[in-house]
């Protein structure tokens, strides 16, 4: 995994302009810690940040070769897990390797197939790739959109790279966030195509941009279609299973040390178990797992989660024979404004999910300190419909998305009382997460002939892939770059997605559970107690330590008069909320207090203009 950054134009000479191409590239250092580097010709300018994963001493980029009638450079981000099927065939075809690197199988499977090769990856990637012979760049995205690439137009030119802060260090772009921009940050759904930044758009998953002389082209190459699925259930379950078995397979393929993310939830558990299954005997495989301090003592249920997951996460490690490790996070460190300040500059955004981002960036970096790739368990709900929504008859049939009406603490709606009256009126979140949703709704794919539950399920299934996976997507990518730390995520293999997907809803929940499908192909591997546990998100600390820290920096912003999140607050409405007890504030107002520091902190960040009539 790296940091990616560049720019095109059809008019200047950008071999004169390495200081900006270096100044771009350099926001992507914590990307890529390992090397850096720029490639400069007179129409493009390349730049790449490397975390060194796969052939160590061979992948530095940007990467370049001669071609006949010119040269062709890639500057690429991500893994390609079938690299060596491919390097197996481009050698059959005559192609030389100078390297053992994935990046080499890039740049020369282009070389062979021109624009069709995006159809021979099955990887995570964003990259660039300049064609010297045709004077054009091509920018690309993976499928399910799991590495990130943004791009933005500057008159004829076009400047790319995988985060906002790249484009945003270039100095003829303009730091301009306005209404459009603040409504995607706050909506709670991710807007294929939509950026935060005024100008700036995000290269769409399974997409091909084209920029040459002629302007900006977008391909689409790939995306979710609908098609009848013929499998019975046994037939189906254990089709899941060689898919899972062959994907984990693959990403366990690495040239520096390997964990798992293991919570003890079903889906973690699934990753980890079949990632030490993969190995045997051979290796006992890293897992790691993030607690606070006196968790179990505190924890209390709630209707997102029944038991605290440390007991569960042992018990798959003892099963499955791991080494395992219990991460321990303390209020205090939680809510350091450091922390917050790093995942705020991660994210580039003035929302997040609060301490469960904080919890999230420091494990990270714990897991750092002894591996350099992750696998995780991320996506498994969207895919196989695992969230308690799903399953909820009123979110069925509500005309919304789903998770907007139904999850209260995440909801878009929560917390916003801390901001102004005039602010909550111009962003008019409900039209435009109704727009959204009828927008979404159109582009989803339907079966001829499918009807009822079935079909609407279907629906339901494609607006969290296309809208909400991608939240915790960028989210998980995002903290974990900002650390140094590549993570994959087996159940966005794009086989295992469009198979699943096809499924009926009926026979995703055959046996009358969520995940029904995943469970069935993963019995034998996990202890029944896994295997049975009902779904529970991410952990939030309950310590009231956390929120006292929280009210404690809100007053010290507070009494800033000169902070310029001062001009969004409602005084009156946040200092109701600081008047309180810690032990007091309700979870709903503790995400008003997250979001209103996140928002102070962005600005503190990223000093945008804001344009709010």
């Amino acid at each position: 995994m790296c940091g990616i950054a560049g720019w095109y134009s059809p008019v200047r000479d950008l071999a004169l302009e390495r200081a900006t191409a270096e100044a771009m590239t350099d926001t992507m250092a914590l990307r890529g810690p390992d090397a850096g580097g720029v490639w400069l010709r007179p129409r493009v300018a390349l730049g790449h940040r490397r975390l060194a994963v796969i052939d160590l001493e061979g992948g530095v980029q940007p990467m370049a070769v001669d071609a006949d009638g010119g040269e062709v450079a890639l500057t690429y981000s991500g893994e390609l897990y079938n690299f060596r099927e491919l390097r197996s065939e481009l050698r059959r075809r005559g192609h030389e390797f100078g390297t053992a690197s994935d990046t080499e199988v890039v740049l020369r499977s282009y070389l062979e197939w021109g624009d069709a090769f995006v159809e021979q990856l099955n990887g995570i990637y964003a990259f660039a790739i300049w064609d010297g012979r045709t004077q054009r760049l091509l920018l690309v995205r993976d499928r399910l959109g799991v590495k990130p690439l943004y791009h933005y137009r500057l008159g004829d030119d076009v400047l790319f790279g995988s985060e906002p802060k790249a484009i945003l260090a270039h100095p003829e772009v303009s730091r301009t966030v306005d209404l459009a921009g603040l409504r995607e940050a706050f909506s709670w759904i991710r807007t294929p195509g939509h950026a935060v930044w005024r100008g700036m758009a995000e290269v769409r998953p399974g997409t091909v941009i084209t920029v040459d002389r002629n302007g900006l082209r977008e391909h689409t190459y790939w995306q979710l279609e609908a098609a009848a699925h013929e499998d019975d259930t046994d037939t189906t379950v254990e089709r899941v299973h060689e898919l899972l078995s062959d994907i984990i397979r693959r990403q366990l393929v690495t040239d520096v040390p390997r964990c798992t993310l293991l919570s003890g939830g079903l889906d973690s558990s699934v990753i980890t178990a079949f990632a030490q299954r993969e190995l045997g005997t051979s290796e006992r495989i890293r897992s790691f797992s993030v607690d606070f301090v006196q968790h179990g003592e505190r924890f209390t249920a709630d209707r997102f989660r029944d038991s605290p997951d440390a007991p569960f996460a042992r018990e798959v490690a003892e099963r499955s024979g791991t080494l395992h490790t219990n991460v321990v996070l303390d209020a205090i460190r939680m809510a350091d404004p450091q922390v917050r300040r790093a995942v705020v500059g991660a994210r580039d955004l003035p929302t997040g999910f609060g301490d469960a981002d904080n919890s999230l960036y420091l494990l990270f970096q714990e897991i750092r300190k002894s591996s350099t790739v992750a696998l995780s368990g991320e996506s498994a709900d969207e895919v196989f419909g695992g969230y308690k929504w799903m399953h909820d008859p009123r979110a069925q049939r509500a005309e919304n998305f789903p998770w907007v009406d139904h999850t209260h603490v995440t909801s878009p709606h929560t917390g916003v009382e801390v901001f102004t009256p005039e602010l909550r009126a111009s962003l008019d979140l409900t039209e435009y997460i109704r727009q959204g949703y009828a927008d979404a709704v159109a582009q989803a794919p339907r079966l001829a002939g499918e009807s009822g539950t079935d079909a609407r399920m279907r629906t339901q299934m494609h607006l969290h892939l296309t809208r909400y996976m991608r939240i915790l997507l960028d989210r998980k990518d995002r903290l974990s770059m900002a650390a140094g730390l590549e993570v994959r995520v087996p159940f966005c293999d794009h086989r295992l997605v469009s198979y699943v997907f096809n499924t009926p809803w009926s026979l995703k929940t055959f046996d009358g559970a969520e995940k029904s499908l995943l469970r069935a192909a993963a019995r034998d591997e996990l202890p029944r107690s896994v295997v049975e546990r009902r779904k529970a998100p991410y952990p939030s600390t309950q310590d009231p330590a956390y929120t006292g820290e929280l009210l404690r920096q809100a007053s010290d912003v507070l009494a800033d008069g000169n902070h310029p999140v001062q001009e969004l607050t409602d005084r009156r409405v946040l200092k109701e909320v600081l008047n309180q007890r810690a032990q007091d504030v309700s979870p709903a107002l503790r995400t008003g207090l997250e979001r209103w520091l996140d928002m102070a902190t962005w600005l503190d960040v990223h000093r945008p203009a804001l344009q709010l009539a």
